[in-house]
């Protein structure tokens, strides 16, 4: 396979990209999909017009069209070297006629190589012969171009160089259009117009220019094309552990706030609570309830544990019974909050 054919041996190049995006343009210019036919030609040889059709064919193969090239350059086809087929029989030899069987029929099968790229067909030019031009304008010629569109989707005609011949302009009306290469900083406006004028005095179509042979970086496309470094920074991830003690300290941080915004309303129960069972609520200091340890008990005393005080329970005037339940409230709205907290 030669190293034309970008499309088919580096699909993922930024030249191929170009490629199938010169493909999507066509297809958009034919909304009605009654595009089957397309000749890429030029003004002059060396402008590219090969190099582009074989790879626009390569493109529409890959989008899973069946495509069939054929090269109408009966005078320098260089189709077959590039996709290293044999270059005989092809179109000279099937418009001539010479293999036509007592019915007058040709088996057109004969005359179609099988190529490297799926869904893509090659008829090569054949050999040269001393009448190209009236060839390509016989009924065999329109004859052929339908029996094609019947079974393919798309037909890539590589054409001839139209400002040194006209082969190119006569296939331009029996073709559905035309796309003219050009190639930057060679090709003269002059020559472009008086091309593109010749094909619309004949009737036919052009669908657009494509300018070839643009020079540009290695760099440039790197840069245009998300795919041209595979070598960009990757940001930083966080640790699932550093982010788990983050956020545990977070966690506490707020838990720790709340209790200390709330503790006014501890005050405010155990106040509640003493005035509802005892009346010498007034001997009790609130402010004790900030040192107070808060153990996970019931009213039964035997679960206290043994480093807790219940001296000043007493001393103030409230039973051993008392304080232990209202440690119980306090130690149950405590729980209460946190697992408010724990939910946020």
């Amino acid at each position: 396979m030669k190293k034309e054919l970008v499309a088919h041996r580096d699909p993922k190049s930024p030249i191929s990209e170009i490629f199938r995006t010169l493909r999507t343009n066509i297809q958009f210019m034919s909304s009605s999909n009654k595009l089957k036919v397309l000749q890429v030609a030029s003004t002059l040889p060396g402008e590219g017009k090969s190099y582009v059709a074989a790879n626009l064919a390569v493109t529409f193969a890959q989008a899973g069209k069946k495509v069939i090239l054929i090269d109408a350059d009966m005078r320098k086809g260089r189709q077959f070297t590039m996709f290293d087929v044999a270059p005989r029989p092809g179109l000279s030899n099937y418009l001539s006629g010479m293999d036509e069987d007592e019915n007058g029929d040709v088996d057109i099968s004969k005359y179609i190589k099988q190529t490297e790229v799926e869904n893509l067909l090659l008829i090569p030019a054949g050999n040269i012969p001393p009448n190209p031009s009236e060839l390509l304008v016989s009924p065999q010629m329109a004859g052929l171009i339908e029996d094609l569109k019947e079974v393919c989707d798309i037909v890539i005609i590589d054409g001839t160089p139209c400002a040194l011949v006209s082969d190119s302009i006569i296939l331009s009306r029996i073709v559905d259009t035309t796309v003219i290469v050009t190639a930057a900083k060679e090709t003269k406006k002059d020559n472009l117009d008086r091309v593109i004028k010749n094909i619309q005095n004949v009737g036919g179509k052009i669908a657009g220019v494509v300018l070839n042979k643009v020079p540009n970086s290695a760099k440039k496309y790197n840069e245009k094309y998300y795919y041209g470094s595979t070598n960009l920074p990757q940001p930083k991830r966080k640790t699932k552990a550093s982010s788990n003690v983050r956020n545990s300290e977070q966690l506490r941080r707020r838990a720790t706030n709340s209790i200390t915004h709330n503790m006014p309303e501890y005050k405010k129960e155990v106040e509640k609570n003493l005035n509802k069972n005892t009346n010498t609520s007034k001997n009790f200091n609130p402010n004790e309830a900030k040192t107070m340890d808060r153990p996970k008990f019931a009213s039964d005393t035997s679960k206290v544990p043994n480093n807790y005080n219940n001296t000043s329970a007493n001393n103030s005037g409230v039973s051993e019974s008392k304080a232990n339940d209202i440690l119980g409230q306090i130690n149950s709205y405590l729980e209460e909050q946190k697992k408010d907290l724990n939910k946020n």
